[in-house]
């Protein structure tokens, strides 16, 4: 299985939470690792190789992996998600409370919809991956 790993890059805290989550990931087949395989963009630098990449990446890939804010996502993250729904690809996002996505305006109606399947933890994205692998 091909896994796109998706999230907010801002901080070293969000890119370690990714880290973690594309171990996880690895388990079930091979991953993309935006800010791993192709770098955090910064000053300067033509975007159009970065962009070409997770395109293409989202295009090759089985399913993503969202890990998802508590109050909003990233527009990169979000492009992600509606790329990928464009092109059919099942989505699992990673929330804190899956009670209270709907609260506050805390996940996009757009990004929060019935091809996104959320969980809570690792231990919930682990089955969700044995899942699909299965299918």
């Amino acid at each position: 299985m091909k896994i796109y790993v998706a999230g907010t890059l801002r901080g070293e805290v969000n890119r370690k939470e990714l880290e973690e989550v594309n171990k996880v990931c690895e388990e079930f087949g091979e991953t993309y690792l935006p800010h791993r395989d192709m770098g955090l963009f910064e000053e300067g630098m033509d975007p159009n190789p970065i962009f070409e990449e997770n395109k293409n990446r989202v295009d090759w890939c089985d399913v993503l992996v969202a890990v998802v804010d508590w109050k909003g996502i990233s527009s990169g993250t979000a492009w992600e998600l509606g790329y990928g729904y464009a092109k059919k690809k099942p989505v699992i996002a990673l929330v804190e409370d899956k009670k209270t996505i709907r609260n506050d305006y805390r996940i996009c109606v757009m990004c929060n919809n019935k091809k996104v399947v959320f969980v809570e933890n690792l231990e919930e994205l682990k089955e969700k991956l044995a899942n699909l692998k299965s299918e």
